[in-house]
């Protein structure tokens, strides 16, 4: 059995229950159930259609997304997140680097490595590079005027957490901003890669190991281990190429408003929703949201 979600941004609930009847009869699908009135509903279906993906980008148009993916055990045990441009709206690197007066180029750097053109690593070191001799306070007032959460996240990580889930972000950015989003939203645990400081100001490099694509797979392998559970009980969420590996190993990996080189690589990508399409994709309905 398969379970087909359509959900939309939640600012702008146009979900109409015409076209989920429409979809639902069309495919034979069972009963239409709805998560969240105008923006979340789902139905079951005994096998993948033929044309889902002819379907998905008719309705991408329509601002509606489509996911599709097997209905046993959807709902997980454990939320895996990249940061940049995921939990939050912004990349960090590219508010330190327009704060150093660079912020053009980084930009642009980043843009590419995320897109998979680049090799991480090297763009990492190279875009560090010429964040050299910034003061070190610089990170804490880029926190406190640049940073903005991405709408959802904190009813995703206590919605989880109330069932019992743990919850881990994993960046290829930086411990000085994981830290403080992962203690903003809730996360039980966070990594991510360190920047060197000397007398109050960045160095213009990070500690190693480099945190990038493999060690996000070895966060997911080491954290299921830990917890034991396994990596189908896992749920990813990333934007980035090098987000790939884990989204890959994941129960369900979800591609969140992420490069189309990456998105083309994922089975679920959302567009249009927000954080909560996590929760959605797992069969939590609006009712079943934690406060915040």
């Amino acid at each position: 059995m398969f379970a087909a979600t359509l959900l939309t941004n939640p600012t702008n609930p146009i979900l109409d229950q015409a076209l989920v009847e429409t979809l639902r009869n069309a495919w034979g699908g069972g009963a239409a159930r709805w998560l969240n009135p105008g923006i979340a509903a789902e139905f079951e279906l005994t096998e993948k259609p033929a044309n889902l993906w002819e379907v998905w980008a008719d309705l991408q148009a329509m601002k509606v997304d489509l996911c599709l993916q097997p209905a046993q055990g959807r709902r997980k045990a454990m939320l895996l997140a990249d940061m940049d441009s995921t939990m939050i709206q912004q990349e960090c690197i590219d508010e330190l680097a327009a704060e150093a007066g660079v912020g053009e180029r980084v930009a642009g750097i980043t843009a590419r490595a995320m897109n998979g053109e680049l090799d991480f690593e090297g763009a990492l070191l190279e875009r560090v590079g010429l964040l050299k001799g910034l003061p070190e306070s610089v990170i804490a007032k880029v926190l406190a005027e640049r940073i903005t959460f991405m709408p959802g996240g904190k009813q995703v990580i206590a919605t989880m957490k109330a069932h019992g889930a743990h919850t881990a972000l994993v960046s290829g950015g930086f411990t000085a901003f994981t830290e403080a989003v992962a203690a903003a939203l809730g996360f039980d645990e966070h990594r991510a890669n360190i920047l060197l400081t000397e007398a109050g100001r960045l160095t213009g490099d990070v500690g190693r190991p480099i945190l990038g694509k493999q060690a996000k797979v070895d966060a997911l392998n080491q954290i299921t281990a830990r917890l034991g559970i396994s990596p189908s009980q896992v749920i990813a969420v990333g934007d980035g190429a090098n987000d790939l590996g884990m989204l890959h190993l994941a129960g369900s990996g979800v591609a969140l408003h992420a490069k189309p080189s990456v998105a083309a690589q994922c089975d679920l990508r959302v567009n249009h929703g927000d954080l909560t399409a996590l929760l959605y994709l797992q069969g939590y309905a609006v009712a079943d949201f934690a406060p915040v």
